[in-house]
């Protein structure tokens, strides 16, 4: 609208467009209004729905570099190309439509104008759908007579999502090439039944008629056939979509197979054959042969059949079924040699009994068609073709071969001997016989298959305990088949023989064949061993080969070898005992007392090599191996004795931990630290395996030079606790904690230090690694010592500091004093802890009261005998009840002084002081 004269104007096929994959698509484009030549150029491009505002070039009617990359082949091949209808108007063709060719089209006019005025460019959109058409019929091949009513269907489908309508229709094509097409009857996309030329006639008349049967089946009726119709018939259907210019485009066509249509004359169609049973036989046999008439309505016809040999008459069959034999063939026929007979209309049959070399020949039928059965007037004659008859003489075309598939074995080992018998039409009987190496004769039977398939064992072979069951088996009509399962020794070997003895009408023909096979004796074996591994230091966890090479004076694989692998624990003290034994037959017995072995030992076999690969190697897998290799004769097995032994020479595998890369910090510090307070000491590990545990056992020496460690506490790799025995106290597990603070540092921490905590403290690593089956310690490194010191108070407690000796009667109680001179204040609490050793030196508590007044005995069983007296508040006296001889020490007692702190939860140590030493001695009662 509102254009005016001269103005440009493109105008391009209305979209959208649906169009199927594959096919062949046109896109028109115009222009008017131009100024300039006649001839105006075309350029195509396409905007594609992934990238809608990037134009991507097609072709040009004026630049050959036009197309992009992705188009060029297309466009270069005529795959794409724009065709000239008029010089302003041009098509796009797209000979086979892609998935990637939907999008949005621009057609683009170059200016030939003075100046721009209109429009220069038109755009349209094309959507790709798949073709779901779907055409189907039978492939048939019809013969009908005229008149006969012909019936085809053609199944029709499509499931496009889009709107479409389908057209059916049916087409002639005369004779059997690619002749001339015409239209029988189509069903249009508007539903209309549309005949061909040459079949509006017979559509008018309702012989030609087209149905819809449910909703994909159109069948095609012809009544009435003509010979006209003869040729071949196919369907094809079309999907056709309205386009949004309002006309009808069919998107996809497509066509069925060929159905063969052939249209019989009613005239008197006459066809003769000849078949036999069989046309090769032998003298003796019987020939029978089949005249066979094909005419239509047979039953209402008269036909008189001549069969002739060679060319020469030798019977008639009139339509009556009489029959007139040849004079040279009468005698025959009444002997009962000869028969011929008129089994139907149809059907003619000739039978010669017990054929001679006189019958050979070539015969065929010849058929008349009489007017009526007495009539001697013909209305057509008509051949046979001919068969070649052949008689052979009798007698036997046998041939015989003997074979086997042993010819040379060991002893124990089988023997297969095969007869292969050709050219036989009877059954045969077959005999085999041997003759020993070095032996005159006579010929020693072995078996008989009788031609009933009776079979005997000669007198030699019946005895199924040394040889085995022999066996004579018959594979196909001319093959037997005869195995001896176990031979004995070198008489086995020898010639054997093969007789087969055909029958053929009371005569007998034989023919006889021989082969050789030796057999090998295991006497004088001669055998030896050698065991060998590449590594005799295996890693805990790695693998290691044993290979036994045997090294024999015959070939293993024709014998039967069983392989036994020994062990020999370490350290070599003991016996060896048996892995596993290999029977010759592959069977692995393994032994039980090695049970982890089978889990993952792989035993191989070479030609002469026998490998035992043990994978993950642990502990148990130490030891000295060797193995014992064992032949035996074949019809020993499995029981009797090896016809020899042999045991190799012995290995020694060793297993390895891993080396342990465990270090630890060896730094010595000192801590010093008021009674009451907290502190912890630090064992730092500086390099270890990465994916190793640890187990830390913490120690204390007290500060006397040459004391003894005592453990305090040691948590395992899986963080048990275990305390030692002078910290198994409820008191002293409360106290004393081991924490782990990080992946490679524990503390050992101390709660509410004493000046009894004292002493040099260190730590012991263990590395612990996971190896196959269970955890293994690898290694250990102690830490340098930490010095816990123990800063006293500033206060001062007064004991009494009288030393004393005092002497006891083994038996009796005695009272060891320690009295507190000062008072303490009510906010005060007061621990007191009695010592006792063979010398103060090295003295230990025995008993300590707590501030909150609980006593703790530093050994159970302490408890009956030690009574802590306190018949005052400043009296802490031990009483000893029943002094024993090992009572005998020096005693002495410490007495702190601890305040309560203003938080209210901590305390602290203010005073402390120390009794004078008793000695106490013991007297036997």
């Amino acid at each position: 609208a509102g254009l005016s004269a001269g103005q440009r104007v493109v105008t391009v096929q209305k979209g959208p467009l649906y169009r199927v994959r594959g096919s062949h698509i046109t896109l028109w484009c115009k222009v008017s209004g131009y100024q300039g030549p006649a001839e105006q150029n075309f350029q195509w491009s396409i905007y594609l729905p992934s990238a809608p505002e990037r134009e991507v070039q097609i072709v040009s009617t004026v630049d050959p570099s036009f197309p992009y990359a992705i188009y060029t082949q297309r466009v270069r091949s005529r795959g794409i190309y724009v065709e000239r209808v008029q010089g302003d108007a041009v098509l796009l063709h797209i000979t086979e439509l892609q998935d990637q060719d939907a999008g949005e089209y621009e057609c683009h006019t170059p200016t030939t104008d003075e100046r721009y005025f209109g429009s220069y460019s038109a755009k349209m959109n094309l959507s790709v759908i798949a073709d779901t058409l779907s055409v189907s019929m039978m492939p048939q091949v019809l013969t009908h007579e005229e008149g006969d009513t012909v019936e085809l269907t053609c199944e029709v489908s499509k499931s496009t999502a889009q709107h479409t309508h389908l057209s059916v229709g049916w087409y002639h094509l005369q004779g059997a090439g690619e002749g001339h097409t015409e239209e029988v009857l189509t069903l249009s996309k508007d539903f209309v039944l549309r005949p061909g030329p040459s079949y509006t006639q017979r559509f008018m008349a309702g012989d030609v008629r087209l149905n819809k049967i449910g909703n994909t089946t159109y069948k095609l009726s012809i009544g009435a056939v003509e010979l006209s119709d003869q040729g071949q018939l196919y369907c094809e259907a079309a999907e056709w979509i309205e386009d949004p210019d309002e006309t009808w485009k069919d998107i996809s066509r497509k066509r069925t197979g060929r159905t063969s249509l052939a249209v019989m004359s009613q005239g008197r169609h006459l066809s003769v054959d000849i078949a036999a049973v069989e046309n090769s036989l032998s003298e003796g046999d019987t020939l029978h042969l089949n005249c066979i008439v094909e005419a239509q309505k047979s039953s209402n016809r008269h036909f008189q059949v001549l069969w002739l040999l060679n060319g020469m008459e030798v019977a008639t069959v009139d339509p009556h079924g009489v029959l007139i034999w040849k004079e040279e063939y009468e005698e025959r026929a009444k002997l009962g040699q000869l028969r011929a007979f008129k089994q139907s209309n149809a059907v003619y049959i000739l039978i010669i009994y017990e054929v001679g070399l006189k019958d050979n020949g070539t015969y065929y039928c010849s058929v008349s068609e009489m007017k009526t059965p007495g009539d001697f007037h013909m209305i057509q004659t008509n051949l046979s073709s001919r068969i070649q008859v052949s008689v052979k003489p009798i007698g036997s075309q046998m041939h015989l071969s003997v074979s086997t598939t042993t010819p040379h074995v060991m002893a124990g080992d089988a023997l297969i001997l095969i007869c292969q018998v050709q050219g036989v039409i009877n059954p045969v009987s077959v005999e085999w016989w041997h003759l020993p190496p070095q032996h005159p004769g006579p010929r020693v039977s072995v078996a008989t298959m009788e031609r009933d398939g009776t079979l005997s064992l000669g007198s030699t072979y019946q005895d199924g305990g040394t040889r085995g069951s022999l066996r004579l088996e018959k594979a196909n009509s001319g093959t037997f088949t005869l195995v001896i399962p176990n031979t004995l020794d070198e008489s086995d070997g020898g010639r054997y023989g093969c007789k087969a003895v055909e029958w053929i009408k009371g005569q007998s023909w034989t023919e006889e064949g021989e082969t050789t096979v030796t057999v090998s004796s295991m006497a004088g074996l001669n055998l030896h061993a050698t065991l060998r591994s590449r590594i005799a230091t295996v890693g805990y966890g790695q693998s290691f080969e044993l290979d036994c090479q045997v090294s024999p004076n015959y070939t293993l694989e024709a014998v039967p070898v069983s392989v036994v692998w020994l062990l020999q624990a370490s350290p070599p003290t003991g016996p060896y005992h048996e892995l596993v034994r290999v029977l010759p037959n592959g069977t692995m017995a393994w032994s039980a007392a090695q049970a982890h072995f089978q889990r993952k030992a792989q035993l191989t076999k070479a030609a002469t090599s026998f490998r035992l690969r043990t994978h993950s190697a642990v502990t148990a897998d130490q030891g000295t191996y060797q193995c014992v290799v064992e032949v035996w004769r074949r019809n020993t097995l499995p029981l009797g004795q090896p016809a020899a032994t042999v045991r190799s020479n012995a290995v020694g595998i060793k297993v390895v931990l891993p080396e342990s890369k465990l270090q630890v910090s060896t730094k010595e510090s000192s801590v010093e630290i008021a009674g009451g307070a907290d502190t912890a000491i630090e064992c730092k590990i500086v390099f270890a395996h990465n994916n190793s545990q640890f187990a830390v056992t913490w120690y204390r020496l007290p500060p006397l030079a040459d004391a003894t460690p005592l453990q305090i506490v040691r948590a395992n790799y899986s963080s048990i606790l275990e305390y030692g025995a002078e910290f198994n106290s409820p008191d002293k597990k409360s106290r004393f904690m081991s924490q782990r603070t990080s992946s490679n540092v524990f503390w050992l921490r101390i709660l509410s230090v004493n000046p009894g905590d004292q002493g040099r403290y260190y730590c012991v690593v263990e590395e612990w690694l996971w190896l196959v089956d269970g955890w293994y310690k690898l290694g250990e490194g102690a830490s340098g010592r930490t010095t816990l010191e123990f800063k006293l108070p500033d206060g001062e407690l007064h004991l009494e500091k009288t030393n004393r000796s005092i002497s006891v009667r083994e038996g009796e109680d005695v009272t060891l004093h320690c009295l507190l001179q000062d008072a303490h204040p009510p906010t005060t609490r007061i621990v007191a802890i009695w010592f006792w050793g063979k010398d103060s030196s090295n003295a230990k508590p025995l008993v300590t009261l707590h501030r909150d007044g609980a006593i703790e005995y530093s050994w159970e069983s302490l408890s009956r005998r030690l009574h802590l007296r306190r018949p005052t508040a400043g009296d802490f006296s031990l009483t000893v009840h029943g002094v024993e001889e090992g009572d005998a020490g020096v005693y002495y007692c410490q007495v702190q002084e601890w305040q309560q702190q203003r938080d209210g939860k901590d305390w602290a140590m203010q005073a402390l002081a120390h009794s004078g030493y008793t000695q106490l001695s013991t007297t036997p009662p």
